[in-house]
């Protein structure tokens, strides 16, 4: 298997092989801090007007539910979609 980036997942498309739906593109991965293993991808859910102004939502892919990743797509595979979340804030530092 080769090695691959963060940044280069985030550029690839997530596909739904149970139903064609798109779901977006990766906006961020989880990852497990004592293994370092990637436990799921998160995908932004689908923007709304009322989402400028709010959190929005976010689907969390966990790596058992991934078929395949190529190129410029991720197949992952569910019966029905996964449930939304809300989008966590980020908390950034500043640094001085």
């Amino acid at each position: 298997m080769t090695p691959i980036r963060i940044a280069e997942l985030q550029c690839r498309e997530v596909v739904n092989v149970c139903d064609g739906c798109r779901m977006g593109y990766v906006g961020d991965v989880e990852l497990d801090i004592h293994t370092g293993r990637l436990v799921a991808i998160v995908v932004p859910g689908p923007w709304r007007l009322s989402c400028l102004f709010s959190k929005g939502e976010e689907y969390v892919v966990p790596w058992c539910q991934i078929e395949k990743i190529g190129d410029d797509i991720i197949l992952v595979r569910f019966d029905r979609p996964p449930p939304a979340r809300p989008r966590r804030r980020e908390h950034r530092r500043r640094l001085l």
